[in-house]
């Protein structure tokens, strides 16, 4: 029986045992949470960078997306709040469309 003991979506319970499989889990605590969602960042980051197609790319960047979401509530705020700062700082710094590579600042 394989071990995993990592942070998994909300509906893998239900998924394995459709499949008519058994598992064990448990509710972890918010700093647990953090830790884990840290851990799984790294991850999905891995595998974001691993994605041999657009498909698969996006994919990672969905999971990614969904952890950022989740990190934010436990923050105290909001996707649409994390939004708006994004968006904030898009306007005061700009982002990354332009494919900007820094060299060099001279004094």
């Amino acid at each position: 029986m394989p071990l995993y003991h990592k942070l998994v979506r909300d509906q893998i319970p239900t998924i394995i045992a459709r499949n008519g499989k058994k598992a064990t889990f448990r509710t972890l605590n918010e700093e647990e949470f953090l830790v884990e969602a840290k851990r799984k960042l790294h991850e999905e980051i891995a595998e974001y960078e691993e994605a041999t197609t657009t498909e698969e790319a996006v994919e990672e960047l969905a999971d990614l997306l969904e952890l950022v979401h989740a990190l934010a509530r436990t923050h105290g705020t909001t996707p649409e709040q994390l939004e708006a700062i994004r968006l904030t700082k898009h306007d005061k710094r700009g982002g990354f469309d332009d494919k900007l590579y820094l060299i060099e600042v001279e004094d």
